[in-house]
């Protein structure tokens, strides 16, 4: 298999080639060359204005929904929708039936997904069932191929489990994911509290839910002496936090959904279920944080909390509707879109250099001689996202038919191609 990929600048800090613009042969999954009108008898070739190449692009959380909730998602449609979206690895959380909680899980997860065009990294649930009662086979899943551990969208409560976890993973430089969410404080709630959800009459979980639960793992982690990932931050009172634990030595970074960087609580005012989510949409000053920290190097990568419901867990009262919603075809869009003056090299870092950092992955970089696994993209291209081009199992997106800039074109990675603006 040839690709010829002609005229793409280059965007990848660790390669020689960073910042050039330059064609690209790829023979059999390989990067042969790079250059200057290079030519190869037989190549698919992928040839437009605009076009850009950086290393692939990681998710940290996504929900798969298999096994057993395949009616929301499986493995090939979430695969198919993280191709579009550019990336190239995704590590899903454990919040499946059964549970990715112990090694024949993680088997099945690694071997359905062999033949993908996209990497999927499991990540090991921290309790049994993701419950929180008690610990799950944690090394041996380790073992196993888990990258990190989590109990996904069921925060950790107990602070027992929790730092007998952050222990048990130090061994072996292992790294614990937490969405914050306090959920003894109004576990009913639907929005952030505020002005907002007065006006529209909902029940509301107030910023401290998020807060008190960094507060507290940030402290464990420091006493443990272990490494955290805190994902899904929408405060910039949970920012200051990380920042003070920083100036610790605490081993904690962080990441945000491109949701929270786009919409505030405001956007709540149409009941829009497929904005309801957990932690919940915040302030325009949090949002302006959020901004801050993407500019600012507070914040480490993007994760897209890609959460499929279908029709029947999204169409109805907001107050019925679950949370979440899917992600990871708009997600590139939307943070070029929510923040036009960030430069492409520091969407690269948090989209594909820091992820696997943080999971401990080898970085992938555009050299002669390495393995091509590659995001093409144009940050130039306007488009809208249409419900029939959604290629997940579920539809749940607040983003259909919002105007966005830049888009992904494809991946080539695991000796596949998935250009979807191709010239042949």
């Amino acid at each position: 298999m040839k690709i010829l990929i002609k005229q793409a600048k280059i965007i990848d800090p660790t390669s020689s080639f960073n910042g050039r613009t330059a064609d690209i042969l790829i023979v059999n999954g390989i990067i042969q060359s790079i250059g200057k009108n290079l030519s190869a008898k037989g190549a698919r070739i992928l040839e437009a204005k605009g076009l850009h190449v950086s290393p692939g692009w990681m998710d940290l959380f996504s929900d798969f929904a298999d096994p057993g909730f395949e009616s929301r998602e499986t493995l090939f449609t979430g695969a198919r929708a993280a191709a579009a979206g550019g990336f190239t690895d995704i590590c899903i959380v454990p919040n499946t039936q059964p549970a990715i909680d112990q090694k024949s899980t993680i088997a099945y997860i690694k071997g359905k997904a062999a033949q993908l065009p996209v990497s999927i990294h499991p990540l090991g649930a921290v309790t049994r069932n993701t419950e929180g009662r008690e610990l799950a086979e944690i090394y041996d899943m380790r073992q196993s191929g888990a990258v990190a551990f989590t109990d996904g969208k069921n925060a950790i409560q107990s602070s027992d489990i929790m730092v007998k976890a952050l222990q048990y993973i130090r061994p072996f430089n292992g790294v614990l994911i937490q969405l914050p969410d306090n959920k003894d404080i109004q576990p009913r709630g639907l929005m952030n509290e505020g002005i907002v959800s007065t006006r529209l009459g909902l029940q509301a979980k107030p910023a401290i839910a998020e807060e008190l639960l960094i507060a507290r793992d940030l402290k464990l982690t420091a006493y443990a002496a272990s490494r955290l990932h805190l994902t899904g931050i929408t405060t910039a009172a949970s920012l200051k936090l990380i920042k003070e634990a920083r100036q610790k030595k605490t081993a904690v970074t962080v990441s945000v959904t491109p949701a929270h960087l786009f919409f505030t609580e405001e956007d709540l005012q149409t009941y829009d279920t497929n904005l309801k989510l957990n932690p919940p949409l915040r302030t325009t000053e949090d949002r302006k944080a959020l901004q801050k920290g993407i500019t600012d190097g507070t914040i480490d990568c993007i994760a897209t909390h890609h959460i499929p419901y279908d029709t029947d867990h999204k169409m109805v009262e907001f107050e019925y509707a679950k949370n979440g919603m899917i992600g990871l075809q708009t997600a590139y869009a939307v943070l070029n879109t929510a923040l036009p003056g960030v430069s492409q090299e520091r969407w690269v870092e948090l989209l594909s250099v820091n992820p696997r950092k943080i999971m401990g992955l080898a970085v992938p970089t555009i050299e002669e001689g390495a393995a091509a696994s590659l995001t093409v993209f144009d940050p130039a291209q306007k488009w809208e996202l249409t419900a029939d081009a959604i290629l997940s199992q579920s539809k749940n997106s607040a983003f259909t038919g919002k105007p966005l800039t830049g888009k992904p074109l494809g991946i080539v990675h695991n000796q596949q191609t998935n250009l979807f603006e191709e010239n042949r």
